[in-house]
């Protein structure tokens, strides 16, 4: 698998690197950054639909139909009571976790519960046991009866919204799921290649967890919208596409709109080319109502592409039209973001081969210099040999004191970046989701929530700004100090990229479409909720913790980048004095010193160019293990 390849690629070569000495900080922060990306791309691909669609069918029949059996619940009416994730962690065994619903009566947010495992109920799963396997997902779509205030606390009952509330039985009692949030972890050949799938309940369920509103389904990769071939385009349907899954400046193309259960389209009273035409008519219909192209529109019967693949009829799969679908989904989705990671991690590459370059590009330099100074000794008597020992020992001592000076300027640089630390810390971004809190919770803020969501955010914008203006600084005085240490000391210093923070503006003005697009008028009486808009803020919280944590990231790996080519040169300069001062005493020491001397600083320049070649070589596999042979292989995946 090439995951696994590459991260064995990649542990070769730092081992390579700390036998060699070229693992400074900065080098092992990239090469922890690479792991940690190849690790944790995954592609998420939302399933969303109101219920009765045949969404629990759809997923049976894309990745469970090996079992020659449905896996998931997928009968008459809602099966899917909570939402749920597919995906594959191999340091899990298989296995089904389930949030209890009560979960949302506690201020933690959903991603926060994902770090406390004890709080989950876990059920092992036997990926061998259809059966099992089959008994253990029907727990998703558990239900409890709980009293009308209960349900209202959990988010499920709304006094001014009567017509979205769920039904009551006898008793007046309320159901709602039993579960908050279920993971599923199997090693299906697609989710061992880093896909997620998230199973999400209609609409009623979507609304009350806002988790799924505001993180979950707007970063998802690609959304899949099932909608009723026979039915098209319901308002509901439209309700959820609207509310949830487009707004005027997405990106059209990660969404997919299958049209399900096309078997009902099938009328023994009408021709073949009759049904195909009132097939092709209700995609025109609906891809022109969600205004998306018609290729984007895919008729499917997800019931008839699962029979048809337990029986193994390749006639009716063909007919299904499920092998579309499919292909939809490994080649457009998937392909795109193996493109995207194969890009992101070459840059990555690029980056640790000139970082781990430039220690190697000093040994080159500080050799060179060596011989010079050793060819220029031929001839030379004693005394000269005496003299050129005295003078080395003064650049050692002059080389020395230099190192106050530049530990006044990294005390600067240090400041400089703890105001940058200050203002893309937790402490300031808790600050500001405690004023919107605030704000929220103010009498009569029903028709002023967008504007105190507004004004949160041009505050994070304006933090993001001053952190760059202050970085900009950074950058400035760090060029010049680095000039003027090459000038002195002949150092190779060379300021890091500096970051560009501005793009994180741009994750910024995501999350805030995405956020306000869910304060429309359906919401408003729900966000009068002092709990409800608390939740929405947790959710918040946590989505921005994303944006800025990997700002932060980026401010360090500049700063490490930095002080590692400053540490480098130092060090290297040192050991340089050293071996100068060895070559000198052995020169003294025997009249052959001089001539053994050169050969030998020969052999260390030809052994440096070998470094140069591994290193170029090492970093070469790793560009070319993602998207390798062993990547194409998701369409062969999914048909399995």
């Amino acid at each position: 698998m090439w995951r696994r390849e590459f991260a064995l690629r990649l542990k070769l070569l730092a081992e390579w690197l700390k036998d060699h000495d070229l693992l400074d900080a900065a080098v092992e922060e990239r090469l922890r950054r690479l792991e940690t990306q190849m690790r944790s791309d995954k592609v998420m691909v939302a399933f969303v639909a109101e219920f009765s669609r045949g969404k629990s069918e759809l997923i049976n029949a894309i990745f469970f139909a090996g079992y020659k059996r449905r896996i998931m619940p997928a009968s008459a009416g809602r099966t899917t009571m909570c939402p749920t994730e597919l995906g594959y962690d191999s340091d899990v065994p298989p296995c089904l976790r389930l949030l209890p619903i009560e979960t949302r009566l506690q201020p933690q947010a959903l991603m926060e519960w994902r770090a406390v495992p004890e709080k989950w109920t876990r059920v092992d799963l036997d990926v061998n046991d259809p059966a099992q396997l089959a008994k253990a997902f029907e727990k998703v779509a558990e239900v409890r009866h709980v009293s009308k205030e209960e349900a209202r606390a959990l988010g499920f009952w709304h006094e001014d919204t009567p017509n979205d509330n769920p039904m009551t039985d006898a008793d007046g009692r309320v159901e709602v799921p039993r579960w908050r949030h279920a993971l599923i972890n199997i090693a299906h050949p697609l989710l061992k290649q880093g896909l997620v799938i998230l199973d999400t309940p209609g609409l009623n369920a979507i609304g009350a967890e806002p988790e799924l509103t505001v993180n979950l389904i707007p970063q998802a990769h690609a959304v899949v919208f099932i909608l009723a071939a026979d039915t098209g385009v319901t308002k509901s349907d439209l309700a959820i596409w609207r509310e949830h899954l487009i707004t005027e400046t997405d990106n059209t193309e990660s969404r997919l709109v299958v049209l399900n259960k096309i078997d009902t389209m099938w009328d023994s009273l009408s021709t073949p080319v009759q049904i195909q035409a009132q097939i092709d008519r209700q995609r025109a219909v609906s891809a022109e109502i969600l205004g998306l192209p018609r290729e984007q529109v895919i008729p499917v019967s997800a019931q008839k592409g699962l029979v048809a693949k337990v029986n193994d009829d390749a006639e009716l799969l063909e007919a299904s039209q499920l092998p579309q679908l499919e292909r939809a989904l490994s080649q457009g989705v998937m392909g795109q973001r193996r493109k995207i990671l194969r890009t992101a991690v070459s840059s990555g590459i690029t980056d640790l081969r000139a970082e781990a370059g430039r220690a190697i590009n000093i040994r080159r330099r500080d050799l060179a210099e060596q011989m010079l100074e050793l060819k220029g000794l031929r001839g030379k008597n004693t005394s000269v040999i005496k003299h050129m020992r005295s003078r080395i020992e003064q650049e050692q001592v002059d080389f020395d004191v230099s190192g106050a000076r530049i530990h006044a300027v990294r005390s600067v640089h240090l400041k400089l970046l703890r105001d940058v630390f200050t203002m893309l810390g937790t402490s300031t971004l808790k600050a500001e989701m405690a004023e919107l809190t605030s704000a929220l919770r103010q009498p009569g803020i029903k028709l002023g929530v967008r504007k105190a969501y507004s004004a949160t955010f041009e505050r994070l914008r304006e933090g993001l700004r001053k952190s760059q203006k202050t970085s900009s600084e950074i950058q400035s005085m760090l060029t010049g100090t680095f000039r003027q240490l090459n000038a002195e000391y002949g150092f190779s210093l060379q300021a890091p990229r500096e970051p560009e923070l501005a793009r994180y503006e741009r994750d910024l003005d995501l999350v805030e479409r995405s956020h306000t697009q869910y304060l429309g008028v359906s919401n408003t009486f729900r966000l009068a909720q002092p709990e409800f808009a608390d939740r929405l803020v947790r959710a918040l919280a946590t989505r921005l913790r994303v944006v800025y944590e990997s700002a932060l990231g980026e401010v360090e790996l500049w700063n490490k980048s930095a002080a590692a080519q400053l540490d480098a040169q130092l060090r290297e300069r040192r050991r340089n004095f050293g071996r100068r001062i060895e070559a000198i005493e052995r020169i003294q020491q025997a009249a052959t010193g001089l001539d053994d001397r050169i050969i030998e600083i020969e052999s260390q320049i030809a052994a440096v160019d070998e470094l140069d070649a591994k290193l170029l070589e090492l970093t070469s596999h790793l560009v070319s293990a993602p998207g390798g042979d062993a990547m194409p292989t998701e369409t062969a995946a999914l048909t399995a």
